[in-house]
């Protein structure tokens, strides 16, 4: 094979003999797209037979993913899709890290304990050093681990009492993430849902005597429901289990899922009080990969103090020649998360923070000024808690299409905002929801409007109802 230089295009062209199969290392010089097994048909569902150059194998990949929605336009979920080049950097560096080996990898584990320590002052703790914590696989993790303590807490007490642990309950919103329907479902723990309407938007106390009972190991309070954006008032919801307590003597304990809120409100709204500044909150949990700003997947979770963590949770682990305490679903996990959040504790601060969630929320605002001055929809909320708001379609507006119709209809510019039925009780209410995170400019605000109003004229000019066979709800938690 010889290869030629034209010095009149700047090419270079490979003139390769007949008969040439084009394996081996001279592969790499073939042109993009054009080299041996580009046009390989690899197997879908099992392993190819062979090997593939690494080149080949990252195109097919990386073609494969670019089908994927554009995430910076994704506002239907809450994870963080944008971090700067810097955490890009120390992510690849530390991508090997195992956060369970602590023996190896010391001072990662020392730089969690600085983290939860951080967020443990943040959620002002009464006694940040007697406190506890630990890092985890996302929110999920660290609200199924919360709430394994208040179980634990809950049967600890029973049977020094001499008393029955069996049907334990934990009362939640039917508005509540997911994952507490799964921890209730995998612990043998009875959900009682608080049915959320149009008077209580969220959980807030009302009527709480009702589903209170001497096996009910707790209450969760969330700090932005997922549904809506909307905070749920824990010091009110803690007075009416003060007001329990004094009645029927049941000391009823609050975990407040934080994995939104927990990250805003200590710099957006910093005189509220639904951290442990409420006597009733033993532990907290938030997502890191949310308002943390860090990409997926970190969470955290708090106790007031080592004795709202049961010991019989934590166990010690000998691993690789160390011994280490450990309370995790999980065993071995990515320490690359952990220090990415140190990085940007160290890199925002508490100004940077509140510059940061503060532009996110006046878009928020923005965005629901504008939308709430369209005839064609009414506001369920404003993003003033979290940078989270929701819609429903203005009554009698039109009987030609729905929300459905028009998040396919914004699909089409690229924007995926979903659209859902509320929780029971109100299932016959759809509403659409802007999750605006980090990375969402005004510029970009200003865009989704003109995208959402031009959307709204093309199906209010139908002359018949959009076909709603096939309709299916878009809900992201």
């Amino acid at each position: 094979m010889t290869v030629q230089h034209s010095s009149a295009r700047g090419s270079t062209h490979i003139d390769s003999p007949r008969g040439f199969s084009g394996t081996g290392d001279t592969n790499q010089l073939n042109p993009m797209f054009a080299r041996a097994g580009e046009a390989t048909d690899f197997p879908l569902n099992r392993l190819p037979e062979g090997e593939s150059l690494g080149e080949t194998a990252y195109q097919i990949v990386h073609d494969e993913a670019m089908l994927d929605g554009n995430a910076r336009l994704n506002l239907a979920t809450f994870v963080g899709t944008w971090m700067d080049p810097y955490a890009t950097r120390l992510y690849s560096e530390s991508a090997d890290k195992n956060m369970v080996d602590k023996d190896e990898y010391p001072q990662t584990a020392a730089i969690e304990t600085r983290c939860w320590n951080m967020l443990a002052s943040l959620w002002n703790a009464p006694d940040t050093d007697n406190a506890i914590g630990t890092s985890t696989i996302g929110s999920s993790e660290a609200c199924m681990l919360g709430g394994l303590a208040m179980k634990r807490r809950w049967q600890l007490a029973r049977r020094a009492e001499g008393r029955s642990t069996e049907k334990p309950n934990l009362i939640l919103s039917s508005a509540v993430q997911v994952c507490w329907e799964k921890f209730c479902n995998y612990w043998d723990v009875e959900a009682r849902y608080v049915p959320i309407t149009d008077e209580h938007k969220v959980l807030d106390g009302h009527e709480l005597e009702k589903y209170v009972d001497e096996n009910t190991i707790g209450v969760v309070a969330i700090m932005g429901v997922t549904y809506t954006g909307m905070y749920e008032p824990v010091a009110q919801i803690a007075a009416a289990l003060d007001k329990i307590q004094a009645d029927t003597g049941l000391d009823v304990k609050i975990h407040v899922d934080g994995a939104s809120g927990a990250m805003i409100a200590p710099f957006l709204q910093p005189e509220l009080e639904w951290d442990f500044r409420v006597d009733r909150v033993i532990s907290i949990s938030t997502s890191a990969h949310k308002y943390g700003l860090v990409y997926p997947g970190l969470g955290w979770v708090v106790w007031r103090s080592v004795d709202d963590l049961p010991k019989e949770l934590v166990f010690d682990v000998t691993y690789l020649g160390g011994h280490m305490p450990s309370f995790a679903l999980n065993f071995s996990r990515p320490g690359a998360q952990v220090l990415l959040q140190y990085y940007l504790f160290l890199r925002l601060g508490w100004d940077g923070y509140y510059k940061v969630q503060k532009a996110s929320q006046d878009v928020a605002v923005y965005l629901s000024g504008e939308i709430g001055k369209m005839p064609a929809f009414e506001l369920w909320n404003d993003g003033t808690d979290i940078p989270v708001f929701a819609w429903q379609l203005a009554k009698g507006h039109t009987d030609k299409w729905n929300l459905y119709h028009l998040s396919e209809r914004l699909r089409l510019k690229g924007w995926l905002i979903p659209a859902y039925p509320m929780p029971d009780d109100l299932t016959d209410l759809t509403v659409q929801r802007i999750v605006v995170r980090n990375g969402l400019s005004r510029n970009l605000a200003e865009s989704l409007i003109v995208d959402i109003t031009e959307a709204v004229d093309y199906l209010d000019r139908l002359e018949s109802p959009m076909p709603t066979e096939g309709l299916v709800s878009s809900f992201t938690h």
